[in-house]
């Protein structure tokens, strides 16, 4: 049921992405008065579609293929993933995208990104507005570490406080931003003394590759106790902070889950710091390895909007993220870092989704795929948009324009790059789950 769930948002999500992607390229084609003779969700692979119809009076098909790896927009006397050259053998016609001037073939190409991030922004802005803004901030927080951050000389009880020149806000992001930055000293408060760890950039890969490195290290310090708490009465109190368990020393709550589990269905002895007081008792372990109480949470950062107060928001969240994604691709054309071992497909897109449906979580990630889907459509490769607004602006520079021969060729070495893409995504998502 899980695993369905993940899906069916996956596939909602793509349909509402890429109708909106193409509605970009579709409204500025009609702005400029081209001819779109085919507005499809999915692909109609081979001329088979699930639905299709023509409104009368209009040049335009409408239909949902049965192929549902995206959709497209079939404009006119344009070369496009379709590759049908058969239109270009004919004489130009004023309707069609090759007969318009250059300025206009660029926002038509421009049209579908523009639209993916203006869809972004309008779904921070609500997000915002909504549900305002919850993080755990960075500053104050300590790390807790695993095999990988400890190999490259984090400790637990680290606080991070500069990747370079760089300061992090975002305790969640710590491990995106060693990355991004491919940050070469971080520095660090360690029991009281400021400290530098010099980053091995052979290294930058594994950061990548490897998620939790940087868990937030939770003191075990009792907020309540659950109501079916095997210790619902054993007298624990707010603010309690267990420092021994069974005679091992607990500074974090992590610290404490392997020793519990080791210890399901038993009666343990817990030493504890309650303001200036030591106390002892024993508590019980329930079968799954916990003692039934909820931890505080360090560092928890919220504010609330108003929907005016969102919109400038929304637009610098939006930003900011496009600025990240855009560091993300630049790492993964640097063979060096092998940031390309991290690329996924619709595998790894489906994992992202929870099992369960949560709005303000799908919300979320649409806007995320939404900014992934406009950028990555502006990479400078023919068959991508970003193909098409590279030889259209070299045309507007130099006054010359490419031929229909040359962009027929760039388009099709465009498809190998993408298709070449897409086996690497698949291949990772594969050795990931054989893994």
């Amino acid at each position: 049921m899980i695993v369905l769930m993940k899906i069916l948002q996956l596939v909602l999500a793509l349909s509402v992405l890429v109708l909106v992607h193409e509605l970009g390229h579709f409204l500025f084609a009609k702005l400029f008065r081209i001819r779109v003779d085919k507005f499809y969700l999915f692909f109609d692979a081979g001329g088979f579609s699930l639905l299709k119809f023509k409104p009368k009076g209009s040049d335009t098909e409408y239909g949902i293929g049965w192929l549902p790896l995206g959709g497209y927009c079939k404009i006119a006397g344009m070369i496009d993933e379709s590759m049908d050259t058969e239109s270009l053998k004919k004489e130009p016609q004023p309707w069609e995208f090759r007969t318009k001037p250059a300025w206009q073939r660029l926002l038509v190409m421009f049209g579908g990104v523009l639209f993916n991030f203006i869809f972004a922004i309008l779904l921070y802005i609500g997000i915002l507005a909504g549900w305002g803004e919850s993080y755990i901030a960075n500053r104050g927080n300590s790390i807790y570490v695993n095999d990988l951050a400890y190999e490259m000389g984090f400790r637990n009880g680290d606080q991070i406080l500069r990747f370079d020149d760089y300061t992090p806000e975002k305790f969640y992001m710590l491990q995106a931003d060693l990355a991004r930055q491919t940050a070469r000293k971080a520095t660090v408060l360690r029991d009281g003394d400021t400290l530098d760890i010099y980053i091995d950039q052979n290294m930058i890969g594994d950061v990548l590759n490897t998620p939790g490195m940087f868990d937030l290290a939770v003191p075990f310090v009792i907020e309540s106790v659950a109501p079916d708490s095997p210790n619902a009465r054993a007298g624990l109190q707010k603010g309690d902070r267990i420092v021994e368990i069974a005679g091992q020393p607990i500074t974090y709550l992590q610290d404490s889950r392997r020793l519990l589990a080791d210890m399901s269905g038993t009666q343990v002895p817990v030493t504890m710091i309650r303001e200036s007081d030591t106390v002892r008792m024993s508590l019980q372990v329930d079968t799954l390895g916990r003692i039934g109480v909820y931890t505080q949470l360090p560092g928890l950062k919220t504010r609330d909007y108003s929907v005016i107060e969102a919109i400038p928001a929304g637009f610098r969240l939006t930003f900011d993220t496009i600025g990240g994604y855009l560091q993300d691709i630049k790492l993964v054309f640097t063979p060096s870092t092998e940031a390309y071992k991290s690329v996924g497909s619709f595998i790894a897109m489906g994992q992202i989704f929870p099992g369960a449906w949560d709005w303000y979580r799908f919300i979320n990630i649409l806007a995320l795929l939404s900014i992934m889907l406009g950028v990555m459509n502006l990479l400078p490769i023919p068959a991508l948009d970003g193909g098409h607004i590279v030889f259209t602006l070299y045309e507007m520079i130099t006054g010359r324009k490419p031929s229909d021969r040359f962009l027929t060729i760039a388009q099709a070495i465009g498809m190998i790059l993408l298709f070449g893409l897409l086996i690497l995504a698949f291949g990772n998502d594969i050795g990931r789950l054989l893994r």
